[in-house]
């Protein structure tokens, strides 16, 4: 793959990534969902659903890459989006929608790990592996904004009622979905190999392997998933706490965003730092994080909003160096599921963090 190949495959995960968080209908589903006659205690068993669906599916999305293809892997997650739209559109019953929560979390865990091996084996075909934390920062902020953007459209997805928002986010779906199959598959030494058991094996002993060997990498991992677990429950408990601060109602959408706005900064910083090591950054981040905690205590709502937007500042921050210095170190067999175990482990630490975020906020 030569330099212009890889700069349009660039381009083009950049599309597929801003146009999956660009779904508002996605975005807002608990109010969506609310204003179908769900109960509170409905929506939170979904939601219990994708987690545990998204949890269980994470590591063996990450093999499927490795094993079948970087680019079929991203077709499939913009298919099972698309799925997802439509199967809102159509089903009523709780039954059917925990069925359709399990397709949204497929959808999102076959991109994750994907997105990031074939990004970074596409640049480094092309000689130019230096240039993936551009990369990492440019599709974070494009993701965040996106986002935040599709987040504040909640009250359009209210107002034209689920069925047509959900034909808005499938429209989408599918031009994503158009992007993909445009992609150019990244070929590694396992994709040769004709003999799909014998991948699988290769995969997931060598992963394991990996992770059992490389200390530096484990440690990493969950370093970054503390942090960045503890930045996502602050601004999630936010949510409930701002109004009771005696922060007007009306003003808590533009806070959240505000606060939101906080990960495209600290995407953005950490271009400056790509010469600092990166026992530093940690430093910095877990020095943001603690910031961003006390300030919770402090009972102000102006500086609990400031909090807020230093952690998501320094969760993406810390998470793009994390993202960059591991993917340095995987080997181009095994990199979408080492980059799914990533995931894996902040899933792991969120479910256990939450109740404790919850007795702390109470």
């Amino acid at each position: 793959m030569d330099r212009n190949t890889a700069k349009k495959q660039i381009l083009k995960l950049y599309f597929t990534d801003g146009a999956g968080a660009l779904m508002f209908a996605s975005a807002s589903w608990v109010a969506l969902l609310a204003a179908r006659g769900f109960s509170t205690v409905e929506i939170g068993l979904l939601e219990s659903i994708f987690h545990l669906t998204s949890m269980i599916c994470e590591v063996p999305s990450g093999v499927v890459a490795d094993v079948f293809g970087r680019k079929k892997t991203m077709v499939g997650s913009t298919v099972m989006s698309v799925i997802t739209s439509f199967m809102m559109i159509f089903t009523d019953s709780f039954a059917m929608i925990a069925v359709t929560m399990m397709f949204c979390a497929l959808s999102y865990n076959l991109a994750s790990g994907t997105r990031e091996a074939l990004a970074y084996d596409s640049l480094k075909e092309a000689g130019a592996e230096d240039e993936y934390d551009k990369f990492a920062s440019n599709d974070m902020i494009i993701y965040s904004i996106a986002h935040s953007a599709a987040t504040m459209l909640a009250g359009a997805a209210l107002l034209l009622g689920y069925k047509r928002a959900y034909f808005i986010d499938a429209f989408i779906g599918i031009i994503a979905v158009i992007m993909a199959l445009s992609l150019t598959e990244v070929k590694t030494e396992l994709n040769q190999k004709s003999d799909v058991k014998e991948r699988f094996r290769e995969v997931i002993f060598e992963s394991l392997l990996f992770i059992k060997e490389n200390q530096k990498a484990r440690l990493m991992i969950i370093f970054n998933a503390l942090i960045g677990a503890v930045s996502i429950l602050i601004l999630f408990f936010l949510q409930a706490k701002l109004p009771e601060m005696g922060l007007n109602k009306a003003l808590l959408g533009p806070a959240l965003f505000v606060m939101g706005l906080g990960s495209v900064v600290g995407a953005k910083v950490i271009e400056l730092f790509n010469n600092v090591r990166y026992r530093k950054i940690a430093m910095l981040s877990l020095l943001g994080i603690a910031v961003a905690l006390a300030t919770v205590f402090s009972g102000n709502y102006l500086f609990v909003i400031v909090g807020g937007f230093v952690g998501a500042v320094t969760d993406n921050f810390l998470e793009i160096r994390t993202d960059v210095a591991l993917n340095n170190m995987i080997p181009s067999d095994q990199r979408a599921t080492l980059m799914s175990i990533n995931s894996f482990t902040f899933s792991v630490v969120m479910i256990v963090m939450s109740p404790v975020f919850g007795w702390i906020f109470a």
